[in-house]
């Protein structure tokens, strides 16, 4: 059993502010290449976004969203990394699920979404509701029995590594939309 004492509330993670140097990191994808954001900024802006999981319907109704115009994104020279606490087996559904074209990244252990300060612990209720009315199985899906989740937020970053904008809201029903994202990709 995961002691829950040292877990952030959704309220107490905060998010890197714009401006903020990001840390770099590297995450494998369903083909278990491994991307670097180092690698990736070095070819322009990119845009960071972090969702729940496949079982998650606001994450899924996002990502088929953001699909049907992401290529606006390239079209401004930056690229798409998607991240999330899922394995490659939940990763998948995700992609059936939306259609998504672009790469989704395992966040194995949480260490991308804390070190952008997005990781919670969902209360006790909430888990129950993710688990059994949203089939979510984090203890099964997640590197971990701990139940966390990034708080869904979008981040542009820059070749220089720093956050140039973001949308981040602990309410994970209020998302990042395109027309915002491409206006901040000037």
């Amino acid at each position: 059993m995961v002691s829950t004492k040292n877990f952030k509330s959704v309220n107490q993670a905060k998010g890197l502010k714009v401006g903020a140097t990001v840390p770099d990191f590297a995450a494998k994808d369903i083909f278990d290449k491994i991307h670097r954001l180092s690698n990736l900024a070095q070819n322009g802006n990119v845009v960071v976004i972090f969702i729940r999981g496949q079982w998650c319907p606001f994450c899924n109704k996002h990502l088929k969203e953001l699909q049907e115009q992401f290529h606006k994104i390239y079209e401004k020279g930056a690229s798409v990394v998607v991240v999330t606490p899922e394995k490659s087996e939940f990763i998948k559904k995700t992609i059936e699920k939306t259609g998504a074209e672009f790469t989704i990244l395992y966040d194995e252990n949480y260490k991308i979404a804390e070190a952008f300060d997005l990781l919670f612990l969902p209360n006790k209720m909430m888990r129950v509701v993710y688990n059994t009315v949203l089939g979510a199985k984090l203890k099964e899906s997640h590197s971990d029995s701990s139940e966390q989740l990034p708080i869904p937020a979008t981040f542009i970053i820059s070749k220089e590594m720093k956050v140039i904008w973001r949308q981040f809201d602990p309410d994970y029903k209020k998302r990042s939309k395109m027309a915002d994202i491409l206006m901040n990709l000037n």
